[in-house]
């Protein structure tokens, strides 16, 4: 099923683009490029300042320019280059066991489920971000799972990438596949099945860089590091990593003084360069790396917890380090850490407004430290009824946005100044883990049921918000 609220004025957009084809103009392609986001994470903010912004208010019918249903399941977030909207999804021959929200100790050891014989497809779909229709959708593989998976987890929760010729989509214990921007298989790379702890599964997901595509394997069995050539998919170098199981994308840092791979883990997060070499580490001091690396204000920031077990650290790590740069060893400084706390959290990877780290905390709680010095601005302040959350925050027109788990947002006054501005929610079978997107005055909401793109409709810039204001007040 597809909702279309903008048909009107899609047709001449089409039109235009039918007769101009690729033939944009300079500053056409520069807007394209600029609202591009190409890898997980890549999508939280405005590209800049000046750009405009999606609406502050939405349900499952206000300010929603059209929905798309998906079919399977799956937890990656979509990915956008130009008018094309990238994501993954693993479609059940059969109807499965459905997904449980919140968190929970039981049925922790997937190990233990009746082993799963159904055959699945998984596949890749193109949508296009003007009105949603999907443009192609291409089966990469069929067949029964070789391994189990969480309950909350699925076949499909590693996001894709793309360098704007070529589609990456990475399916744990199965493999990467390269398709062309229309859909055309181009190569893949096989992927030996591994044990994950407890048969959690897997979801960390590929960047690509220059000539290249770097995946991480991390598992119970043998961990490593890959380097493929981007055009071919033939391997330029393999490394061993000393780690378990992880879920934690590697992010890569290009500072002044040279570019790194950054990998976060159970035992270490590992810097890396361009060719595999170690650069640092660092100790992980938790059971389980899930929040993704990022920079800001030429810091690398680097955490990983959990709701329950370990010492849930955060470090903002300047450039240059070597060796392990641990805090608290004897006859060693700190001259490679701005700051470092025993605050990370499980699943967000958080997200700096201003001056502040903001840090979402899955079980409905919100803390803020000066991303600079790391002080603290404020420890913890619960979210109402917030419930379990997953995905990550985002934020644009001076306010922070963080979705839980039934697919409720709440609109949050970023900083000091802690408060719940107002509420958004979806339908209530809308389940949501995947992180949203922004793309220019659009935001991509991925829930287990379908794709919003949530918009002020053409010709309505303010009325929608108005009466969205009005709702929220009653």
């Amino acid at each position: 099923m597809r909702l279309t609220t903008l048909s009107y004025w899609i047709l001449p957009v089409t039109i235009l683009y039918a007769v101009c084809g690729n033939c944009q103009l300079p500053s056409a392609r520069a807007e394209e490029a600029n609202r591009n986001s190409p890898r997980f994470l890549t999508g939280r903010e405005p590209k800049a300042a000046a750009d405009p912004t999606p609406p502050d208010h939405w349900s499952a019918t206000e300010n929603v320019l059209w929905k798309t249903d998906l079919p399977g399941l799956g937890w990656s977030s979509p990915i956008v280059w130009g008018d094309k909207i990238f994501l993954t999804t693993c479609v059940n021959s059969v109807k499965g066991a459905e997904p449980r929200k919140g968190l929970y100790l039981e049925d922790v050891d997937a190990n233990k489920y009746p082993p799963d014989k159904s055959e699945r497809a998984w596949k890749v779909f193109c949508i296009r971000l003007g009105d949603g229709q999907i443009l192609w959708e291409r089966e990469v593989h069929k067949g029964v799972p070789a391994k189990p998976h969480h309950i909350k987890n699925t076949l499909a929760s590693e996001t894709a990438t793309t360098d704007g010729e070529r589609v990456y989509a990475l399916f744990g214990n199965l493999g990467l596949y390269c398709l062309d921007m229309d859909g055309k298989p181009l190569w893949t790379y096989s992927i030996e099945p591994r044990e994950t702890q407890y048969g959690w599964g897997t979801s960390m997901s590929p960047v690509v860089h220059g000539d290249r595509v770097y995946l991480v394997n991390d598992n119970e069995e043998a961990s490593e590091l890959i380097a493929l050539d981007k055009r071919t998919g033939k391997t330029i170098w393999k490394i061993p990593r000393e780690e378990k199981t992880n879920y934690s994308t590697p992010f890569i840092w290009a500072n002044p003084l040279r570019t790194e791979i950054v990998i976060s883990g159970i035992k270490w997060a590992t810097s890396y360069d361009l060719d595999g070499k170690e650069l640092w580490k660092i100790k992980g001091k938790s059971i389980l790396a899930i929040p993704t690396p990022f920079e800001r204000f030429g810091l690398l920031y680097v955490t990983s917890g959990h709701v329950i077990w370990g010492e849930n650290r955060i470090y903002a790590v300047k450039p240059g380090a070597s060796g392990d740069i641990s805090p608290g060893q004897e006859g060693k400084t700190d001259d490679f850490l701005a700051w470092h706390k025993n605050a990370g959290p499980y699943h967000p990877t958080p997200l700096i407004v201003g001056d502040n780290l903001q840090m979402l905390l899955d079980y409905g709680f919100m803390a803020c430290y000066n991303a600079k010095t790391g002080d603290v601005v404020y420890a913890k302040k619960r979210i109402p009824n917030g419930r379990a959350f997953t995905s990550s925050p985002w934020s644009y027109g001076g306010k922070l946005f963080c979705l839980n788990e039934d697919g409720v947002t709440f609109v949050i006054e970023p900083g000091a100044n802690f408060e719940i501005l107002y509420t958004n929610s979806l339908t209530e079978d809308d389940m949501c883990m995947a992180t949203p997107v922004i793309v220019g005055d659009k935001l991509l909401i991925r829930s287990s049921e379908r794709l919003y793109c949530i918009g002020k409709p053409a010709g309505d810039a303010k009325g929608a918000d108005k009466a969205a204001d009005k709702s929220a007040a009653k």
